[in-house]
């Protein structure tokens, strides 16, 4: 088993509080994406929460 030392990792990121809107603004969600997001968290939630609960439509060539 091995320990991690917290120093070395980056858990402020994941763990930063964002506004709903200025999340979705900054990473350019749609509206639909955004109202989404709203009712599944209110109007604040973590980077880590967002990131793994967003969804976008594939950039095609």
């Amino acid at each position: 088993m091995q320990q991690v030392e917290l120093e070395g990792t980056n858990s402020i990121m994941a763990t930063r509080v964002w506004s709903v809107p200025e999340f979705c603004a900054r990473h350019r969600l749609d509206n639909n994406e955004e109202a989404r997001l709203i009712a599944l968290f209110g109007p604040f939630a973590t980077a880590a929460e967002l990131m793994h609960n967003m969804t976008r439509a594939p950039k095609f060539r």
